[in-house]
Parts: structure tokens; sequence; C-alpha cells
């Protein structure tokens, strides 16, 4: 029998690792700079030891889960107990107009942002495509199809397959519901509303013991990512990778900073540190969805966002006007395709990718690799060849991490602005 001493050196890594964030934790180091220390270690663990530090790739996949297991309760029960005391119906309904026309307008200067830097980029230029006929591009539904998914038939159904959106309809029309019938007969709804109440106490309970978990969660995930994703990927694209890199920088750093400014009349600085660990968390799990109950925490606790708008409106922006995955990324890929493929773009194509990217960016599932939707959608609109996506496939997940951190920034921009209790 071989005596494997990478392996050896994977588990002592790994054990003094988990040790070192234990460690940490016991001497109450903040929550960012233990999940910050997670990430550091798992991608040097990944990219050190390769396949041998897959040992604790199963860490992370736990850590999801858990996650996953949470997210769909809380976000309904959230919703239905933030709306039913709502004491005015109209503010709700001015809440969602503004939440939708906030994350849709950031959306659309997202991809304003992604256009301008993959032209200043060049973004594809001298690439030469190989082994496009091996991609097989997803399937586009219809304008009915898509609608149709929305509505929740069979609510039980779209919170086992984790469908944002049907949930978030259901719980609205037991929202409304409480509301209508607390007029006529409040003592009747008074046992279910004080159910709700206390439900979502507990799993808000059940949240913060899962979020614990987050740097060790962090540390399997990010030595995933670094196993299978070393330096010798990204060098032939690393011009694409910057590109977007800057470009979901630029969106985050400028955009929304100054959406804060000219809306809020205040300092971003109170934002960015307050919605900090949310970002930490997407950055790593590469899930809008999956961060949810670290954002709406993070609304709360940290920025000042009401309950009731952080948990609508970020629950929303996990499927609805995403900065990253539906404005930000498809624009530079549509760049990128064009250039790989000698096509001339003109005004009336960009004009065309905004109106898609804001049309598409509706419904996207907040889900790893939900990108890719989006981005077929615009390239089959501009008749770009959709093959050319198989190029970025091997960088995908390197992307991914920081579309999913503008995704959830925006969202939670969404939040901030259109909270009016929140100064």
């Amino acid at each position: 029998m071989t005596f494997n001493i990478e392996l050896v050196a994977a588990i002592v890594f790994a054990i003094l690792a988990l040790v070192l964030l234990w460690y940490l934790n016991k001497r109450k180091v903040s929550f960012s700079v233990r999940t910050l220390i997670g990430l550091g270690l798992g991608l040097i663990f990944g990219l050190t030891l390769k396949e041998n530090s897959l040992i604790v790739e199963p860490i992370g996949k736990v850590y999801i889960s858990l996650i996953r297991m949470v997210v769909i309760p809380l976000v309904m029960v959230s919703i239905i107990n933030s709306i039913s005391n709502f004491e005015d119906s109209s503010k709700l309904k001015s809440l969602g107009i503004k939440a939708m026309g906030m994350l849709l307008g950031t959306t659309a200067i997202a991809g304003i942002v992604g256009i301008i830097f993959g032209n200043i980029f060049s973004v594809g230029k001298g690439i030469v495509f190989e082994g496009g006929e091996n991609f097989v591009p997803k399937e586009i539904p219809s304008f009915m199809e898509v609608f149709n998914d929305m509505l929740p038939t069979n609510p039980i159904k779209s919170m086992a397959e984790g469908q944002i959106i049907p949930v978030i309809i259901f719980a609205l029309f037991i929202a409304f519901a409480i509301i209508m019938e607390e007029k006529k007969n409040k003592e009747k709804v008074a046992p279910f509303k004080a159910f709700i109440n206390s439900f979502s106490t507990i799993l808000m309970r059940i949240t913060r013991i899962v979020l614990r978990l987050t740097p060790f969660g962090v540390f399997g995930l990010m030595t995933a990512v670094g196993a299978k994703n070393g330096v010798s990927t990204l060098m032939p694209l690393l011009t694409f990778v910057v590109a977007i890199y800057l470009a979901l920088a630029f969106q985050i750093l400028i955009v929304h900073s100054l959406f804060i400014l000219i809306f809020k009349r205040r300092s971003p600085i109170k934002f960015f540190k307050g919605i900090w660990p949310a970002q930490v968390v997407a950055f790593t799990t590469q899930s809008s969805f999956g961060t949810l109950p670290v954002t709406i925490e993070s609304l709360e606790d940290n920025i000042g966002v009401s309950s009731s708008t952080a948990s609508f409106v970020a629950s929303l922006g996990s499927t609805v006007g995403m900065n990253g995955c539906g404005g930000v990324f498809p624009a530079v890929v549509a760049i990128f395709v064009a250039n790989v493929f000698g096509i001339e773009l003109t005004l009336t194509h960009y004009i065309l990718m905004i109106l898609t990217i804001v049309v598409g960016s509706v419904g996207i599932a907040g889900v790893p690799g939900a990108a890719t939707m989006s981005t077929t959608l615009i390239l089959t609109t501009l008749g770009l060849p959709i093959e050319g996506m198989a190029i970025i496939l091997g960088v995908d997940a390197i992307i991914d991490m920081a579309r999913t951190l503008t995704n959830v920034t925006g969202a939670g921009l969404a939040a901030y602005i259109v909270d009016k209790e929140c100064k």
C-alpha cells in the first residue's frame, strides 16, 4: 500500500484550519473576519493540494443544505408575519411598486455598465472558438410558461422545489386574507397570527444557529473552488474575468453609492458596512437565494431596515432584477461572443439588449448557474451564436461568486432605499 503524503498533509491542514476557526469563534472574533479567514484558508488549501483537499468539500455541501432547509419556511413565514401587520394596505402597494422599480432600474443600469466595460476591454477578441458544438443551451420558456410557473398551483410542491416566486405569491395571499378577515372577525384571526409570530421567532433562532456554521461552510466551499478551478483555467480568459469583476465592482461601488446619495442623502459607508456579512456569504455560496437569511438579518440588525421591508424586498430581489446575473454578466458575455465570432454590434443591438435584460431579469431563480438562462435569452434575442457560451464555462464558478455578491447587494440596496423608517 502506497503512502500518500499529500493526503496526510490535506488531513492535517483541514484539522488545523477547522480548529483555528473554532478558536476564533471562542475568542469572539467578528463574524465577517472569521468568514474571510475561512474563505482565504479554503482557497489556499484547494489551490495547493488540489483533489486531496476535496476531503472537506462535504462540509460546504452540508452548510448549503442547511441554508436551503431554512430559507423557504423563513421567507414564507416572514412575509406573512410582516405584511399581515401592515396597518395601511396602501403602504404595501407603494412598497411593492417602488421595490420593483428600484430592482429593475438598477439592473438596466447594470446592463449599460456591462456594455461599457465589455467594449473597453474588447472581451473575446483574439480567442479561437473550439468545442462549441458540444455545448447544449438551456431551452428558453415562453412568456406564458414563465408566467404560469410563477403562479402557485401547488404551494407545497413549490416549497419542496425551492421555487421562491410561487411561495412569495402564496404568502401574499395568506397575508392579504388575514388583513381582510381581521377587519370582520379579529378574534378568529388572532390565534393564527400568534402562531405565525411564534413560528417566525423559532425560524429566526434556527437561522442564527445555521449561520454560526458559515465560516466552516465557506472553508469547504472555497476549497472546492480552488481545487476545481486552478490558475491555469483562468489564464486564457483573464481579460474576460477582469472585465466582469471590474464591471461588477463599478456597479456596487459607484452606481449603488450614487443611488444611496441621491435617494437617501446619506453616506453609503453605513450601508456597505451593514451588508458586508451577506456579501461574504453570497460570494462563497454563489446563491442569492441561499444567502437570504443573512441578507435579511444584515438589513434589520446592521442597517436598520424594518422587518417587513427587509423580508419582502430581499426575498423579491433574490429572483427579480439581479444586477449581477441579469445585468452585467449577460451584457459582457454578449459582447464577448460577438467579438469571438466577428459580429459587429450596432446601437440597435445595445438598445434591444437593455430592454431584454430588464424583461429577462424577472424570475431568474437565485441559485448557482442561473445566469445561463438570462444570457441565453440575450444571445438568442440578438441573434448571436449561443454556442459561444461554451468558452466561458471553465471560469463560470469563479465569476459566479462576484455575480452573486452583486445580486445580493442590489437587493439590499433596494430594501434600504424604499424603507421609509430607515434613515
